[in-house]
This record gives C-alpha cells, structure tokens and sequence, in this order.
C-alpha cells in the first residue's frame, strides 16, 4: 500500500513539476509542447496495451477473455466521450488568444481546473487499476508513463493562467489540485480492483481504452495542429518504442 501510495503522489507531482517548470518557460513554443506530449502520448499507448490491454487478456477463458476485454476497451473509451461532451475542452477554456476580461477570470479559471481535473481522474484509475496485477514492474511503466504525459500538460496549463491574470502562486495551487485528484484517481483504481478482484480484467479493459481515447481523441490532434505533425509522430514512435524497450528488458 506504501508503494501504490507513493507511485501516485509521483503521478499527481508531475503535474506540479510540470508547472513549475512551465513558470521558466512562460513562452514555450509549440514545437516543443507537441513533441514532448507526443513522446509522452508513445509511451501512454504503449502502456495501454502491454500494460493493461494484454493483461486483461490474459485472465479467464479464451473467448471471454477476448469479450471481456473489448467491453472494457469500449466502455473506457465511451465513458472518456461522455466527460468529452460534458466539459468544455481545455483549449478553448484557456483562450488560445490569451485575451481574457476581469469579470470572467474567476468563472474561466475555474472551469480550466475542473476541467483539467475531471479529465486527470481517469488516468489516475488507469495507474491504480495496473497494481491489480501484481506485476509492479508493469505497473511503475504505466504510473510512468502518465507522469511523463502529466509534466508537458503541466506546463501547458501555467500560460494560459498567467494571461488571464492569474497570480503565479495561484497558478501554481490550481495545478497542484489537479494533480491531487490524479493522486485520488490512482487510489480509487487500487482499492477497486482489490476489493472486487474478478472485475479486474474488465478494470484492466477499461484503463487500457480511456489511455487509447486520450491520446487519439486529445493528445494527436493537439499536436498536428500547429505545423510540427511530422515531429510529433517521430516522438510517438521514439516514446512507443521506449515503452518496447523496458517492457521487454524488464517484463
């Protein structure tokens, strides 16, 4: 329990890594936002499916492991489109302008935290889900992979802030708020999954397809969006291979 509880205080702490690093670099270009969440995007799909996807089907019966695990892929990627329809993107909660007026800074910021929250909750799960196997190795690889995903967002979010006015101090707490509900993410995920052991291949399942969903439904497009496509894909490939790698020498 030691070990789950300081692997999600990593997660949750990238973020706020990520946001510290962000207040060196208020002015990082896109270039390297895209190429440094698409590395991060490569090793979150790798961990997907060597971490959680393959596992999952590795328990019970040939047949039902395979139905399990596509119901799971599906239902992670479905409930993922619902908080989608639900909240607001983040960039046009940001303002990619960076115009914001007084009157609607609080109400603004707000959202964009909730919003980064709301959307954190699912990979904390994802990391917490994996210590169900008992494989800590795998399960380090996916925690690591989220926190690597987790510092590039994190510096991602201290601009926008800071342009709406925010005070760095301020900037600073929200995006440690966020992080923490990664934190509370990967416990609910642990205990979960220790509690009801025989939902852990659907668990594993679901985990597998709310990380698949972020990274084609979010992270992709994100960073093809600002001329640097041929880059980003370059550094999916060098994170996916990376994940290949460990899981190999160390699996």
């Amino acid at each position: 329990m030691q070990i789950v509880f300081l692997t999600a205080l990593g997660v949750g702490g990238a973020t706020a890594i990520g946001a510290a690093i962000g207040f060196l670099f208020k002015k990082m270009t896109h270039k390297f936002s895209d190429i440094s969440l698409s590395f991060a995007a490569g090793i979150m799909l790798a961990a997907a499916i060597f971490g959680l996807i393959i596992p999952s089907l590795e328990y019970g019966g040939k047949y039902q492991s395979i139905i399990v695990t596509v119901l799971g892929i599906f239902a992670g990627a479905v409930v993922m489109n619902l908080i989608d329809k639900l909240v607001p993107h983040l960039h046009q909660l940001a303002g990619e302008d960076g115009e914001s007026h007084p009157d609607t800074n609080l109400n603004k910021v707000m959202l964009f935290v909730i919003a980064i929250a709301i959307h954190n909750l699912p990979e904390g799960i994802a990391a917490g889900v994996s210590f169900g196997t008992d494989n800590l190795t795998q399960a380090f690889l996916i925690a690591g992979g989220i926190a690597l995903h987790n510092i590039p967002e994190g510096m991602a979010t201290i601009g926008p802030m800071l342009n709406a006015g925010i005070s760095m101090k301020k900037a600073f707490i929200y995006a440690l708020i966020t992080g923490l509900v990664e934190v509370v993410g990967v416990l609910i995920g642990y205990f979960a999954v220790n509690i009801a052991s025989a939902v852990l291949p659907f668990a594993l399942a679901f985990a597998g397809g709310t990380m698949i969903y972020i990274v084609s439904d979010e992270i992709i497009p994100e960073t093809h969006a600002h001329g640097s496509e041929r880059g980003a894909t370059y550094a999916l490939l060098a994170g996916f291979c990376v994940m290949l790698v460990f899981e190999v020498l160390l699996g």
